[in-house]
């Protein structure tokens, strides 16, 4: 399996491609990586060195790879934080050219635009709003597999996703807006609706006639970064599988477990190698449900 991944990178810590190439090699994929950025660490420690990269950067990355003959042996496009909307037209653009080398390759999307307070009212976008306005208009079109979370299902659907029933209907109108000749899955990687207890948090997945809510106990973790590893589980996933209940187990299995390990140590970084027996056979596997 190749993969190629266009996100944000750090030297040192777990977010973007340095929370996704590992996992994904681990399970014995192929990772092209190109970075979107360059920083010695995530911003969330409020200071950081390194730059963005210029979207020429990423193009020119892009097509040296296709020089060497290789995306039609690439089975996807992995894309997670962009960080300028003229990156995000690079990426298209390489989604282009990937689809026309194997029209078989999948666009796996993660809308990195914002989050959201379980119970609070919503943080909002933490990237410009051009970027986010071109993910909403012209990545969900084109995308295979979206990976929202709660606030980001909102926000690329302008609907009310504060229920499951909201969810739901916000999952079919995302579905809707999507690449019509692809799976059009959607897995919400996170929300907590009026049947979410305390100590859990909720994954909702959908594709074909199917949607599935699987349920996980909440950790005391705060560390950044998961949402790139779930990312890109499910993107190994469902294209191993082409089931996305399936991906969706494998890869919140896997995650858990990582957490669980990281909680533990009460480490601000995800604890990827110390925990990557978890990404091949995870401790403990979760089931999830048919809606």
């Amino acid at each position: 399996m190749n993969i190629l991944s266009i996100q944000s990178w750090v030297a040192y810590g777990h977010v973007g491609n340095a929370a996704a190439i590992f996992p994904l090699q681990r399970l014995g994929a192929e990772v092209w990586a190109v970075h979107t950025v360059q920083y010695s660490n995530h911003t969330g420690y409020g200071d950081f060195t390194g730059m963005r990269m210029p979207a020429e950067t990423v193009r020119d990355l892009v097509a040296g790879i296709a020089a060497r003959g290789a995306l039609p042996r690439c089975d996807a496009l992995l894309s997670g934080y962009l960080g300028t909307a003229a990156v995000g037209d690079a990426v298209i653009e390489a989604a282009k050219s990937l689809r026309a080398a194997n029209p078989r390759a999948l666009w796996c999307c993660d809308p990195v635009l914002g989050d959201q307070v379980p119970g609070e009212i919503a943080r909002g976008l933490y990237v410009p709003e051009d970027l986010a306005r071109l993910v909403a208009t012209r990545c969900v079109k084109q995308a295979d597999l979206l990976t929202p979370n709660q606030f980001e299902l909102g926000y690329l659907t302008g609907l009310d996703t504060a229920t499951l029933d909201g969810v739901r209907i916000a999952v079919a109108r995302l579905r809707d807006m999507m690449r019509p000749e692809g799976p059009r899955a959607v897995v919400v990687t996170s929300f907590a609706g009026e049947q979410t207890p305390a100590d859990a948090i909720d994954l909702l997945a959908a594709a074909g006639a199917q949607t599935h809510l699987l349920r996980l106990p909440r950790l005391d973790v705060a560390s950044s970064g998961a949402g790139d590893v779930m990312a890109a589980l499910l993107c190994f996933h469902f294209l191993r599988t082409g089931n996305i209940a399936l991906a969706l187990e494998w890869a919140a299995s896997s995650l858990h477990g990582v957490l669980r390990r990281t909680a533990a140590e009460q480490s601000r970084e995800l604890l990827l190698v110390d925990a990557q027996d978890e990404f091949a056979a995870p401790s403990r596997r979760f089931s999830a449900k048919r809606l």
